[in-house]
């Protein structure tokens, strides 16, 4: 059979990389609920993404692609349980030894369907004999299908780092023989934070791409919020869950608004608020209300879904309550402080209270470590320059911010600001 042309190959690897990102969470779980070995199964789920790389460009897309990865991973998997088999029988012989057990049907427990099995994957990755670094890194790779240089750009590491982070993970995970399942009890409790954490900056990746020509990725949000539901359901008295789960509900309403025409970004202010999905917003204003009703008080997620009620009840931008959002950055300052956290706090100051005053909060950043390589300071800073008439200086963090970013439409957006703070300054 003749090769597709290298154009139609070229585009056959963006649908194999676009199904791998759907389907690869729910490959891996599956693998690792049978082999209960987490780096095992990615190594099939990964040979399973190799041969679809392979045929594809030569057979064409299958109807049914995500069926076809978890097939030909079966298949392997198999071939690797009777091959280990094969050997324990050997090694039984030569020890004059019979073996008593018959061989497991290995193809029916890969068919099993088991609807927990990418929140059981979430669960393992963030266990807690791996580090919080680990955890959160094996958990996007797995179960969000990110990148080791999407992720050390979300984390704002070096990419070496975190590679080293995923590989000791996982053999980590393998030597201590950890358990694939949903932990139960206090168990569950401890393992909740970070869970937490890692299915947000699934959410987050899906809500602004790290890099790639989308701004966007719906499925990645669509994942994390369909976790997010799972664990509000088994934890109904847990005010965080609720409040994550509002923050992604009222954040995800946006994402059609957030995208122009071409697939350029829309910032808020700009945005077609008509075009919010009013059924999300709905139901992110019901977690918030959940969250408020547990008792505890809003915790980190929750107020961050306060912030987002409050753009969401804003019948246009103009009308938006600034006040209120710089309050609750405050507190959630205080609760839990980080330099974005301070970042954020001080586009709300600048809104509420005029630019200067949110250049003071952002110029005390500049000098943060954690922030360095951060496309948003400067962009913030260059925002807040521009308001302020200091369009040279606002042109030139513009400039600086897109070099900052690789997501190419970002990089677009920032530099035609960058230029028409050019043309402002020579009109």
């Amino acid at each position: 059979m003749d090769r597709l042309p290298a154009q139609t190959a070229s585009a056959t690897h963006r649908v194999v990389d676009a199904v791998w990102r759907m389907e690869s969470a729910k490959l891996i779980g599956a693998l690792t609920r049978v082999t209960g070995d987490v780096g095992l199964a990615e190594e099939l789920a990964q040979d399973a993404l190799v041969a679809a790389l392979e045929r594809w460009p030569e057979t064409g897309v299958p109807a049914k692609p995500g069926a076809w990865l978890m097939a030909t991973a079966k298949h392997r998997a198999i071939d690797v349980f009777r091959r280990a088999v094969r050997l324990e029988r050997t090694t039984a012989e030569l020890g004059r030894e019979l073996p008593t057990a018959e061989e497991p049907d290995w193809a029916a427990a890969l068919d099993e369907v088991v609807h927990d099995d990418v929140l059981g994957l979430v669960f393992i990755a963030c266990h807690p004999v791996l580090s919080r670094e680990a955890r959160v890194a094996l958990t996007l790779r797995m179960v969000g299908g990110l990148t080791t240089d999407e992720i050390a750009r979300a984390f704002l590491v070096a990419e070496p780092t975190v590679a080293q982070r995923i590989v000791r993970a996982k053999r980590t995970l393998t030597a201590a023989r950890v358990p694939f399942e949903v932990p139960a009890g206090p168990e569950f409790a401890a393992r909740l934070s970070s869970v937490l954490e890692v299915i947000y900056l699934v959410f987050n990746e899906g809500y602004a791409a790290t890099s790639g020509q989308d701004w966007v990725r719906p499925t990645l949000c669509q994942e994390a919020m369909r976790l997010g539901r799972i664990l509000a359901e088994l934890t109904p008295g847990e005010s965080e869950v609720h409040g994550l789960v509002g923050l992604m509900e009222i954040q995800a309403s946006r994402l059609r608004a957030r995208i122009g025409e071409d697939g350029e970004p829309v910032l808020l202010p700009d945005q077609d608020r008509g075009r919010w999905d009013r059924v999300l917003i709905g139901r992110g204003l019901a977690a918030l209300e959940r969250a408020g009703q547990c008792g505890s008080g809003l915790g980190p997620y929750g107020l961050q879904a306060a912030i987002a009620a409050c753009h969401a009840r804003a019948a246009t931008a103009d009308a938006t309550d600034w006040v209120q959002i710089a309050a609750l950055y405050e507190a959630l300052a205080e609760l839990s402080p980080s330099p974005v956290v301070e970042l954020n706090r001080a586009v709300a100051v600048s809104r509420a209270y005029g630019p200067a005053a949110g250049l003071e909060l952002v110029d005390a950043l500049t000098d943060v470590a954690a922030l360095r390589g951060y496309h948003l300071l400067p962009s913030v800073r260059g925002d807040l320059l521009e308001q302020l008439g200091r369009r040279a200086e606002a042109g030139r963090e513009f400039e600086h911010a897109a070099s900052l970013t690789r997501n190419e439409r970002v990089q677009a957006l920032l530099r035609d600001r960058a230029a028409a703070c050019g043309r402002e300054l020579g009109s």
